[in-house]
């Protein structure tokens, strides 16, 4: 176990970022959000709080430099900076410690100072879990910890933006940044439409969370300021000795709630942003969104791994059985539809009506309206709404996701998903694959099975599920409309 600071390179050799002056954030007095966001930063007190800065980093050799960088880029620095390096493989230490040391830095707010920490702990057995509480550990002291994962970049008032409303209010444990993926840099066909998936998917993930008086469900650990006092108080109410426990595999999800039930605020703000590192292949895609959902059933579902006790009704989780329960609804209407209509085409029995176009319709207008809302929105965010195909594609992917989660769960094997992502991200596994198996196994057996039914049992059967699928579609169709016309009061995300 090593602490590497070998030498000081100033951030003005860094890569350039967008200077403050550049990020384009413009508080309407239209919005009242805006008003009360922009009361925050003129009337927080002038004591100056302190930040302990923590970067859990695995194998993070291709973006760690840049992460460093936009830290030291900010216009309210960290007062230090800590990365925890764990695990690794590459030369993530090697290129971190070329930022070790004292940093004297002109910033917009001043002449500020930071130093900059590099820790390799070596073989970790708790992953990330155990990175962050050895960060922990180095900056409990401190008013604020900044949790930022090693592939993350933001922009460059967003410390600021989040330590002027954490100072504002005592009652807030933890704010999130608004996150998204900066897509530039990405090469290839598949991994621009997975990306493209991924931006929409945190686009309605933020909206939804801001719309509901900004309360975060979830601080993600992407990009994510706690106040020490609430971590102290976590710690005490749980009889833990460490703020994260290696009780969940979505231990940002766990504290969140842990935080919540502790009496404390947990907010998303509205102009703080953050660029995370995206999944670019099939097998990593899976391997994370598996990992994200099953994680989660494991915290509304009581006593499944350590002392998860299981709170369905708890706020943060209420929201997470409404995320279910949509994907189950999405599931159940997609594969009934798409079986029912081959029975009907191999009957003569389908009778087209053009109030099946109305579904889709308002998901393009609903698509389309998300993407709008996207403050760095491209031409392709755009095509991805608009023409309906690709936002399809994506959602059988992500349904793809949310059944193999829950028969993971539900079949009670013990997995270790931080595992299979980082093996998935590695490039090895063929996981992903399984749901496309599963569905040419089910659809051969279907197929089987209805040619062996007699007339009449196909004609009832069809004569049963076509109404049940247009009820649900209707009540999804309602849904979406109202989410379409309700107000979103100048939020961009």
């Amino acid at each position: 176990m090593t602490d590497l600071m070998p030498l000081t390179r100033s951030a003005r050799t860094a890569r350039p970022l967008p200077a403050a002056s550049e990020l384009d954030v413009v508080v309407d007095p239209s919005n009242g959000f805006a008003d009360d966001f922009e009361a925050v930063l003129d009337d927080g007190p002038t004591r100056r709080s302190t930040i302990g800065c923590i970067i859990p980093a695995y194998n993070e050799e291709e973006s760690i430099a840049q992460v460093i960088e936009g830290l030291l880029a900010q216009t309210r620095v960290p007062d230090v900076i800590h990365v925890v390096v764990n695990n690794t493989s590459d030369a993530t230490v090697r290129l971190a410690s070329q930022y070790a040391g004292p940093h004297e830095l002109a910033t917009d707010l001043g002449e500020q100072f930071t130093e900059v920490f590099v820790h390799d702990i070596g073989k970790n057995p708790d992953k990330k879990v155990g990175a962050l509480n050895y960060g922990y550990a180095l900056v409990e002291g401190y008013d604020y910890l900044l949790g930022v994962d090693g592939d993350t970049v933001a922009d460059v008032r967003a410390v600021e933006y989040l330590e002027a409303e954490a100072i504002s209010d005592t009652r807030i444990g933890g704010i999130s940044a608004i996150y998204s993926i900066d897509d530039r840099p990405i090469k290839g066909t598949v991994a621009k439409f997975l990306t493209t998936g991924q931006r929409s998917q945190f686009a309605a993930f933020n909206l939804h969370n801001l719309l509901r008086g900004r309360n975060m469900a979830v601080l993600g650990g992407q990009f994510s300021i706690f106040s020490t006092q609430a971590l102290r108080d976590v710690m005490a109410a749980n009889r833990q000795s460490t703020p994260w426990v290696k009780d969940s595999e979505v231990e940002d999800s766990l504290l969140s709630l842990q935080i919540k039930s502790a009496g404390y605020l947990t907010k998303i703000s509205p102009f703080a942003r953050a660029d995370v590192g995206g999944m670019t292949t099939l097998r990593a895609l899976d391997a994370q969104q598996v990992k994200w959902t099953y994680g989660a059933i494991e915290l509304m579902w009581p006593g499944q791994r350590g002392d998860t006790r299981g709170q369905p009704f708890h706020p943060n989780l209420r929201v997470r059985w409404l995320e279910n329960f949509g994907m189950l609804t999405n599931l159940f209407v997609r594969v009934a539809f798409v079986v029912l209509l081959a029975g009907s085409l191999s009957i003569g029995a389908f009778v087209f009506s053009p109030w099946w176009l109305l579904a889709p319709a308002v998901a393009i207008a609903l698509n389309t309206r998300m993407a709008l809302t996207m403050r760095n929105r491209n031409a392709r965010d755009i095509l991805f709404a608009v023409t309906l195909v690709p936002a399809e594609i994506y959602m059988w992917l992500r349904l793809s996701y949310f059944a193999r989660s829950w028969t993971r769960f539900l079949s009670r094997k013990k997995v270790d998903n931080w595992a299979m992502q980082a093996k998935a991200e590695r490039g090895a596994g063929i996981g992903h694959w399984t749901p496309l198996l599963v569905v040419i196994a089910v659809l051969i057996a279907t197929a089987v099975i209805w040619s062996m039914l007699g007339p009449m049992v196909q004609s009832t059967i069809l004569w049963i599920g076509w109404p049940i699928v247009g009820v649900v579609t209707v009540l999804q169709t309602l849904s979406m409309f109202f989410k379409l016309i309700r107000r979103q009061h100048g939020y961009k995300v």
